[in-house]
This record gives structure tokens, C-alpha cells and sequence, in this order.
């Protein structure tokens, strides 16, 4: 049961600025005095364990909620509880203290709760900086100053120092160093996407960057709306006098990126789930609510009233969502629900609170136009419903009232927890969200959603045993093909073994097929292998209206919604409906078997029980070719039902084109 503490949040219908101030402080700030030590700097929420120390874990959960308090300031609003977190930072900077963080090592989690620190610091220096001791001063300057010339990850990190310096500045301190944060900023400037060739014309980029150097294929909300995109606004603001080249800059990036970003939030306000760090929630929707704090005028042909209505439906879409709450008003550790199988090493119970970003809008004043426009609806008569984002690798769809993305060419660049899930999917659906596997050994645990899923079932080989499974995680020769025109789609390859090689083709939803998107395969293979293969559409939710299990894995039943046969598979659930066909190609296999899978508990991030539609078969059984094609359907509800006449829309289905 979540506490009442919650109302504030729960249920909100975040219309007005007095809404998002009461989202801000009821749900976020109020549940954590509890855990709270007794000098303010160490928050503890839960038992479970990072890569870092603990007192780095009592860190973050002290600093991340200062990105939602401190823009709640900037905007007039007013917070008792703030003094918990200015004896914090006395306590916490205070080597003499039981509760002194530490300074910062190489590599130290410590440098990213810099950030949040300096932010609060810098933006709010009469709260968190000028109500301190002369020692508590010199103690504050002397912790930031501890990350300063050591070794940091070549990533975003590299943002949390400039912070860290800017802090520094604002302050007056000697300790700034000025060649640091320079030699940081060039770092940074080359993680930035070149121009590319849009149809017909040389563009720029669309304000994308990597996540680290060249051949780093990770863009995401990481290394976009919620990290690097929110720090070079707020570099814009804290050096606008000092670097106003960079700084506007940084503000067209922002403008040309909102262009791309508005794509990945549907029309009632949900993002679509897709890379790492997605524990953050709400704070993907940071870039539309930093435009305010930074007062960056959206890029035409958006109005202020496009950019607050992305926000506030975003939150409305959390607000119907109890299970991100524990019992005791603290947000868990998850998405959808409280589920750590999705989760990266470094998600600690504190983690969650980097979502505090989405309430950057509050610094705002109640005179801006952020508030005083009126929301606007997603602007489905100014943007096309088919995008190619060249940049992202990503074909953006809305059709039919589902939102999702085609996606091929990225990739974690180091040891990521479910990388090849959280980067390697066909597509990423606002509705169905993906999955995260529990294992390689059974399709219950590998829960492929999206994704062909191939196994070695060569008899008498010894490296055919059959008994694990292998997907897609890292693209090869992946690119757009036909940009800006009506046969645009995705090709890429990728190597399950050094022998055997598969090219896919993925098309977006074509004019009679509006509830459909294409895949289409060719597997090559060395002679005499042979492959059993999986293919699986979107999950949905895996229970029926009876409240039992669509398909139990146990027994193999299924109740009413569930339908499986010989070439195809459908899912009907208070979740929506998805399913996939074979599609009959000129030289393919053998019609596939229909087959809905009971995925593993809290595999999907959406949904703690799910259910996929997939379809079984086998390829180069006979020779070293196999070809595949499958269509993918997706219609999702609208207040728990689906929409009248989505039995015809299930009927049309798509044809193979020309690739």
C-alpha cells in the first residue's frame, strides 16, 4: 500500500504550476526526511548493492533530489525541508564529520553526485552556499575541487567535473581551474555527431551527440535528453557572460535536437522505453523542461505550448502509476514496477531520483511563457508520422495510435547488463515497452520480444547442443536506406557465429497497413549447419479478462485472447493486442509455428507478467540460404479496451516490397 504521503503525485492532473510544485515536493522530497541521518548528508533507502561504496550509494540518494528542489527555488517556490539539505552538505564536505562523503577517487561515483551538488550550488548560491560557515565554505569548495585532474570515465562524466568547476566559479573560489574545465569542454566537443547529408541537402546534425568518442554507438536518453543535452543548458545559463559562443551554441543544439526528441513521446504523453538508465523515468523528458529553465525558445514550428504539454502529459503518465512507489512513498528501483532484473550495476536506491531533472520547468517563473501558454496537444499536423533519425539510427512510426521505433546500428560499447535488450531490439514501443532476458537456456527466459532469436541444432555437432540461445547485439553495416521518401527502411547485418550471417530488413508501416511493420531476413549459413529460429512480435500484459494467465508455461493452456497456429500468433489483453505472420517469400522456409511464450516474471519493463506471440522454426536445414518474413502487429488500448474494429485491422496485412 502506498502511503498517503503520495497523493500528491498519484492522481495529480499536472494542469498548473501549482500541480508540478506539489508533484515536486510530495512524491520526492517529504518521503526521504524519514531516511535521513541526523546531520542531513546520508540518505538510506534500501539494502540493495552497486558497483560503488555505500557511502557513495548515501550520497546520491542525498544529491539527485537536488535537481527538482533546486529548480522549485529558482522559481519562487518554497520548501521547509531544503534546510536538510544545507546541513547536508556541511555534513557531507566536513572531513571531521561521521557523515564525510570521502573526496573523490579515479572513477569515483562521487564524481557524478558532483553534478546535482553543483547545480544546486551554482544556480542557488544564497540557499546552499551563503547560509554555511566560513569552514563549512572552504570544506564545500575543498570536496568539489577532489575531482579535479583525476582520471574519469571518456563519457559524459567528463560533464560532472565541468560542474564541478563551474561551481567553483560562481563561487569565488581559487580552487577553479579553468585549464580543466576548457580541456573538458574540447573532450566533449568531439563526441558530437558530424554533419550528415540530409535528402537533397547538406545539414547538420540534428544536435545528437555519442556517448564517448568515435565508434561509440550508444544515443540515447542518456547521452541525450537526460545527461549531455540538460548540461549544455545549463552551461548556456552559468556562462553566458563568460563563454557566450559556446553557450549559444549549446542552445541551437538543444533546439534542432527537440525536433528529433519530440518523436520518442506519444500522444498521451508516454516515452518509449529504449537503452539504459531507465530506472530515470520521468527524467526523460529533461530537454523540454530545461528549455524553460535555460529560457531557449522552442525551434518552429514548436510554440511554448507544444513544450508544456510534452511535459505535463509525460508526468500525468507516472501520476496513474502507484507501483513505482514503495510502501513507504520512496520511488523503487525499475520502471513500470519494482523490478531489479532490468537494471544496470550502477542502479542504486537513490538512482531513481535523477528523474528530479523533469521538474527543471519550475525554475521557471509563474510570468513565462512555459506557464502562461496554453498546453497544446502533440502536433500531428506538423510533423509527418514516418521519421528517419540518421543519427539515432532510428525510424520514428506513429501509426494507427501506437508509437514505436525501428532501430538498427547501436550498440553498448562495454559490458552493459542486457545491452543486446536495451540496444539491439527490432523496435521499442511506447505501449509494450521490451524485455529484459532472465537467461539464455528457454524462450520463457530469453523473452525475445522483438527480436530473431537463433540456436545451433546441427545433430552429431558438439557446439549444436541446442540449449542456448543467441540474438542480435551488435549491428553491422547498418544504415537508412531511402531518406525522405515513401520506401524508407532499415538494413543491417549481424553474426550470431563466424558462420552464419544474417541481414534484416525492417519497414515501416506502409498506407493499407497502417497497425503493421515488415521484417524480412536472409541467413546464410556454412553448409550442414542447421538452425532452429524464434521470432517474436511486441509483449503485452499476460493475463486474460479472467484474471488467469494467457498462457500458462507450465501446461501449455491458454485462455480466452490468446491464439496460436500453424503461420501465425495473436495476444488480446487489457494491454493491447500484438501478434506476428509468417509471411510467405519466394525461396523461404517452411511455414513457421504460431506459438505464444509466458515470458519470465519481470522480464518485461512494463509489465510484470507478459506474454510474446513468436513464431518457431528452423533455417538452413537444407541447403545454406534461408529466407524470412514476418509481419508485426500492434494496436494498443485506450482505457483498457481496444479500439472498436481492430479485428479489420488485423486483416491487412502488409506485402513484401522490393528491398
Amino acid at each position: 500500500m502506498v502511503l498517503l504521503r503520495n497523493e500528491g503525485f498519484l492522481g495529480n492532473p499536472f494542469t498548473t504550476r501549482e500541480d508540478v510544485e506539489r508533484g515536486c515536493i510530495a512524491p520526492v522530497l517529504e518521503p526521504l526526511a524519514a531516511h535521513t541521518s541526523a546531520g542531513g548528508a546520508l540518505i538510506d533507502l534500501s539494502s540493495t548493492a552497486t558497483h560503488y561504496d555505500l557511502k557513495a550509494v548515501a550520497l546520491e540518494a542525498f544529491a539527485r533530489p537536488l535537481w527538482g528542489l533546486t529548480s522549485l527555488l529558482l522559481g519562487g517556490g518554497e520548501y521547509a525541508g531544503a534546510e536538510r539539505w544545507i546541513r547536508g552538505l556541511a555534513a557531507g564536505t566536513d572531513p571531521k564529520s561521521e557523515e564525510y562523503w570521502g573526496g573523490a577517487k579515479a572513477k569515483d561515483q562521487r564524481m557524478v553526485e558532483m553534478s546535482p551538488l553543483s547545480f544546486a550550488i551554482a544556480m542557488k548560491p544564497d540557499v546552499f552556499y551563503e547560509n554555511q560557515s566560513e569552514e563549512s565554505k572552504k570544506n564545500i569548495a575543498a570536496f568539489l575541487e577532489t575531482c579535479i585532474g583525476k582520471p574519469m570515465p571518456d563519457t559524459n562524466w567528463l560533464w560532472f567535473r565541468v560542474f564541478a568547476n563551474l561551481a567553483l566559479r560562481s563561487i569565488g573560489s581559487d580552487l577553479f581551474n579553468p585549464s580543466q574545465m576548457e580541456k573538458d569542454l574540447a573532450r566533449l566537443e568531439t563526441f558530437q555527431l558530424p554533419p550528415h547529408e540530409a535528402t537533397g541537402n547538406a545539414a547538420a546534425s540534428a544536435g545528437w551527440s555519442r556517448d564517448g568518442p568515435e565508434g561509440v554507438m550508444q544515443l540515447d536518453y542518456y547521452s541525450g535528453s537526460f545527461a549531455i543535452q540538460f548540461a549544455q543548458l545549463t552551461y548556456s545559463i552559468l556562462a553566458a557572460k563568460s563563454d557566450p559562443e559556446r553557450a549559444e551554441r549549446y542552445r541551437e543544439r538543444a533546439r534542432d535536437f527537440v525536433l528529433d526528441l519530440i518523436y520518442y513521446f506519444d500522444d498521451e504523453g508516454a516515452g518509449i522505453p529504449f537503452g539504459r538508465s531507465m530506472v530515470y523515468r520521468f527524467a526523460i523528458i529533461s530537454t523540454f523542461s530545461a528549455l524553460a529553465l535555460a529560457d531557449v525558445a522552442p525551434p518552429a514550428p514548436l510554440h511554448w505550448g507544444h513544450i508544456k504539454g510534452l511535459v505535463l502529459r509525460h508526468l500525468r503518465t507516472w501520476a496513474k502509476n502507484p507501483d513505482i512507489f514503495r510502501s513507504d512513498g520512496t520511488l523503487n528501483i525499475g520502471y513500470g514496477y519494482d523490478n531489479m532484473n532490468m537494471t544496470e550495476n550502477y542502479n542504486a536506491p537513490g538512482s531513481p531520483y535523477w528523474c528530479m531533472k523533469a521538474f527543471a520547468c519550475l525554475a521557471a517563473p509563474a510570468s513565462h511563457p512555459f506557464w502562461t501558454s496554453q498546453e497544446l496537444a502533440w502536433p500531428k499536423d506538423l510533423f509527418p508520422p514516418i521519421k528517419a533519425i540518421p543519427d539515432a539510427g532510428h525510424i520514428m512510426c506513429r501509426s494507427n495510435g501506437h508509437v514505436y521505433l525501428l532501430s538498427s546500428g547501436q550498440s553498448a560499447h562495454y559490458a552493459l547488463r542486457h545491452a543486446q535488450e536495451k540496444y539491439g531490439k527490432f523496435s521499442y514501443s511506447s505501449t509494450f515497452g521490451f524485455c529484459c532476458s532472465t537467461g539464455d537456456l528457454d524462450l520463457e527466459q530469453v523473452a525475445a520480444d522483438s527480436m530473431l532469436a537463433v540456436r545451433d541444432i546441427t545433430p552429431g555437432v558438439e557446439e549444436g547442443d541446442g540449449e542456448t540461445w543467441r540474438v542480435r547485439r551488435v549491428p553491422l553495416d547498418a544504415r537508412i536506406v531511402g531518406r525522405g521518401s515513401n520506401e524508407v527502411h532499415l538494413r543491417s547485418r549481424w553474426k550470431p557465429w563466424h558462420d552464419v550471417d544474417v541481414e534484416t530488413w525492417l519497414v515501416p508501416p506502409q498506407p493499407g497497413s497502417p497497425s503493421w511493420y515488415l521484417r524480412v531476413h536472409k541467413i546464410v549459413s556454412s553448409k550442414g549447419r542447421h538452425l532452429g529460429t524464434s521470432e517474436a512480435g511486441w509483449a503485452t500484459y499476460g493475463q486474460s479478462e479472467d484474471g488467469r494467465a494467457l498462457v500458462q508455461a507450465f501446461s501449455g493452456e491458454t485462455s480466452r485472447g490468446g491464439d496460436q497456429a500453424i503461420g501465425w500468433t495473436r495476444a488480446n489483453t487489457s494491454g493491447g493486442c500484438v501478434g506476428v505472420v509468417d509471411i510467405p517469400i519466394k525461396g523461404g522456409a517452411a511455414q513457421r509455428e504460431g506459438k505464444l511464450i509466458q515470458s519470465d516474471p519481470n522480464s518485461n519493463v512494463i509489465f510484470s507478467r507478459s506474454v510474446l506471440p513468436s513464431l518457431l522454426g528452423s533455417a538452413c536445414q537444407d541447403g545454406c540460404t534461408t529466407w524470412l518474413a514476418t509481419a508485426v502487429f500492434g494496436i494498443p488500448t485506450v482505457s483498457g479496451k481496444l479500439p472498436t474494429g481492430w479485428e479489420k485491422e488485423w486483416e491487412k496485412r502488409p506485402e513484401v516490397p522490393a528491398c
